[in-house]
């Protein structure tokens, strides 16, 4: 539900023009609390919407805290004051640490979560006043309680507000993030691919494993030897990670003993191996190790005539063009094989177009 901004709303709502004037009153009607009270039974099932997102008249407010619906309504950036300070002493945490992340609660009620039983209800009052937009608390709010396999995409540049105009945290506030003795603001800014190589650099050694995972995941400049590294510790991360221009594609080969078979699968395509592992035990291990252009046309024949390696063989680099066609030609029509090699001094030219 889109909201119009109060500072637009107010100037168009006095605007000379009766029918600007008019408008503006049925385009803002989120804004109103008697106009959402009067309008709430047509929504229906979208009330919990309404709760969280439209200014609530006093009479709707107190439903809230009679039906229970008091999530949306700490999480609303109109809530009023007195309902906040009733919701910050509310019997469930969830509830509580959203009054805690807001931008707006005053010091006495942050000072109060603060010294909150539950620790993740503490670290929300702790980031105050850190987040001091309805944008930064978005940006934060889209990191907290995650985790490190989490697989969201991220929304960039942050720009969802419904109080502001839709202009995200600025540049310095993702700086300060990045230097912040809070994970989680250190989280934010490496979710952030804004943000400047020296920064980039410290998080890349950060001791919270979520900061360098967001950084490997979200920056185009993170190291490739951090994307390496949540490679091998995250698979959830991997598919995504192995799509990344700087993703290493050699230096890999310290892991070809690796225990997990995907990660020895990485390490047995890297060119740059001596002798790739095509008698692993793992299938998909000696299909990588197949398709290393390292291995010579010799080994790649032997390797063409087994049906465990035949597969990476056949879509090796390396894999000479008269034997190509002859692999082809056997799978159209049984004739022979050409011969692997070629004659001496003669270098295979690759089919397609010639240079003019």
């Amino acid at each position: 539900m889109a909201l119009a901004h109060p500072g637009a709303a107010g100037g168009l709502l006095d605007d000379p023009d009766p029918a600007v004037r008019e408008a503006a009153q049925d385009n803002n009607w989120a804004l109103d609390p008697e106009r959402v009270e009067a309008m709430l039974p047509s929504f229906g099932s979208r009330n919990g919407s309404v709760f969280g997102t439209c200014a609530l008249s006093p009479a709707l407010v107190e439903r809230c805290f009679a039906d229970g619906a008091v999530l949306p309504l700490a999480r609303n950036p109109h809530t009023p004051a007195y309902a906040l300070a009733r919701l910050a002493r509310h019997p469930d945490a969830e509830v509580r640490a959203s009054v805690a992340a807001r931008p707006d609660v005053g010091p006495d009620l942050v000072a109060e979560l603060r010294a909150d039983p539950v620790a993740a209800v503490r670290m929300c009052a702790r980031l105050h006043p850190f987040p001091r937009t309805w944008a930064e608390c978005r940006a934060i709010d889209q990191v907290i309680g995650h985790g490190p396999d989490c697989t969201c995409p991220i929304g960039e540049p942050f720009t969802t507000s419904d109080t502001e105009p839709d202009v995200g945290p600025s540049p310095d506030w993702f700086a300060a993030c990045a230097v912040s003795g809070e994970p989680v603001l250190r989280r934010v800014a490496a979710s952030w691919p804004g943000l400047p190589a020296q920064l980039v650099e410290a998080l890349a050694q950060d001791d919270d494993e979520e900061v360098r995972i967001r950084l490997a995941c979200h920056h185009p400049l993170a190291p490739p030897h951090l994307l390496l590294d949540v490679f091998v510790t995250r698979p959830a991360h991997r598919p995504h990670l192995l799509a990344l221009p700087a993703f290493p594609r050699t230096g890999r080969a310290h892991l070809i003993g690796h225990p997990d078979p995907e990660v020895r699968a990485l390490a047995a395509a890297d060119p740059a191996l001596p002798d790739p592992p095509v008698e692993d035990p793992d299938a998909s291990v000696r299909r990588a190790a197949a398709a290393n252009p390292s291995l010579s046309p010799e080994a790649l024949e032997a390797l063409l005539a087994d049906p465990g390696t035949a597969e990476g063989a056949a879509s090796n680099p390396a894999l000479l063009v008269p034997r190509m066609h002859a692999l082809l030609d056997d799978l159209l029509n049984g004739t022979a094989s050409a011969p692997l090699v070629p004659e001496a001094g003669v270098i295979p030219r690759p089919p397609g177009r010639t240079r003019a």
